[in-house]
């Protein structure tokens, strides 16, 4: 009997008549009369006998019976063929937003304060620029090349003079959705587009490609050669800090506007975004740095950096077999009882001695808060500038790389 509801097309066919009608039935209960509900479930009844009889003939005619009940009583919708498309899509869009909301939700990084654990936007600059004499004959990749590297989350920006003269102005980027659709470079009165420009992260066209208005331009002259390599994109786990809090080492997201608003306001950080930080320090603990090294050069955020070092937590040191610490705190590439080291892009160097973690400052963690740290130290804004944060900000924590395919795509971080 289940093969036969299973591979009988009559039955098949019943049944989808069978949900069409009681749909429209239950949506217009309240305007039909008592003699068309009461025909119109007979011949439901009537079906639901002839399926569970099994006889093809039978179920053909009841199938046909309701259908004219259906069509006789219930009141037909303009467009239904809309209509019902248009339900599909709102369903979909609701189980999309349920996912979002409750189960996984997209985020992308948007700076370099967790490299190299998670990439941010970052750009490659090919024309003069600060002194930097670039690199101006380099070739942007076409083809096969251009296909990887797109795969790769690479993008490229060419813009070339069409007209002689200055930059008249750089418009806003026009959006729709989650998609930059272009920009518009004004330069001697002539309009240069930017079709489905990459993100440029918390930096614009032109700040990215160091534009200039007092810059005469001829025509054919390169005015933008840049690269941009786009920030990771993940999902975050919104589900597993229901059932367990959140643990030191992992890699969290949370919301700004849980940030102290003296604090926020001190810092510039605006209350309606997402950070995602590595949690280093929870409830009730005292936090200190002990210095390893001195670091010559790099961003050096906030000011000079007198050191960088590990994480004391209650007296006691982290270490590289510390979880979820090892790569921060192997130090790769230096030399064995260094104490002096230049900085390199890209490269561990422990936890920078900054603000409420400056050399011989301790942190004490207020309760049900957690202290977080970018694993760039050295150019994060994090704990150290806006304090702990509250248990409530933090929506998740990084689950899985989804977009640029490279080394960090897939479930996990370092």
């Amino acid at each position: 009997m289940i093969l036969h509801r299973i591979f009988s097309k009559a039955v098949r066919d019943a049944v989808t008549m069978r949900k069409h009608v009681q749909r429209l039935l239950n949506a217009q209960r309240d305007l039909l009369s008592a003699p068309a509900l009461g025909e119109i479930q007979l011949k439901i009844n009537e079906l639901n006998a002839a399926i569970d009889g099994g006889k093809t003939g039978a179920i053909r005619i009841k199938t046909e019976e309701l259908q004219f009940a259906g069509e006789k009583w219930i009141k037909s919708y303009p467009n239904a063929a809309w209509r019902e498309n248009v339900e599909v899509l709102l369903v979909a869009l609701a189980v999309a937003m349920a996912i979002r909301t409750f189960f996984l939700q997209p985020f992308k990084i948007p700076t370099g304060s967790m490299q190299p654990t998670l990439f941010g936007v970052v750009s490659k600059n090919y024309l003069p620029h600060d002194g930097q004499p670039g690199e101006p004959n380099f070739k942007i990749p076409t083809g096969l090349e251009r296909v990887k590297e797109w795969f790769q989350g690479i993008s490229y920006i060419h813009i070339v003079a069409q007209s002689d003269g200055a930059i008249d102005s750089v418009s806003p980027l026009v959006r729709f959705l989650i998609f930059n659709i272009k920009q518009t470079v004004t330069i001697g009165g002539v309009d240069h587009v930017v079709w489905f420009p990459p993100d440029l992260g918390e930096q614009n066209i032109a700040w990215r490609a160091g534009l200039s208005r007092d810059h005469l331009y001829h025509k054919g002259d390169d005015v933008v050669k840049l690269r941009v390599d786009a920030g990771d994109h993940l999902f975050v786990d919104r589900i597993s800090y229901n059932f367990r809090p959140p643990a030191r080492g992992d890699i969290v997201v949370f919301e700004t506007r849980g940030i102290a608003p003296d604090r926020r306001m001190e810092w510039h950080i605006p209350d309606d975004q997402f950070y995602i930080k590595r949690l280093v320090g929870l409830g009730g603990e005292t936090l200190s740095v002990a210095q390893d090294y001195q670091v010559l050069g790099g961003p050096q955020f906030g000011g000079d950096v007198t050191g960088v070092g590990h994480l004391v937590v209650n007296g006691q040191p982290l270490s590289v077999a510390t979880p979820h610490f090892e790569n921060l705190y192997s130090f790769p590439g230096i030399p064995t009882g260094a104490k002096t080291i230049t900085y390199q892009d890209n490269h561990y160097y422990g936890h920078a001695l900054l603000e409420f973690l400056s050399p011989g400052s301790e942190f004490q963690i207020p309760t049900n808060h957690y202290f977080v740290m970018g694993d760039n130290t050295l150019n994060s804004q994090d704990s150290r500038f806006f304090g702990a944060i509250p248990n409530s900000s933090i929506i998740g924590k990084s689950l899985f790389v989804y977009w640029p395919i490279t080394s960090r795509f897939g479930l996990g971080t370092r």
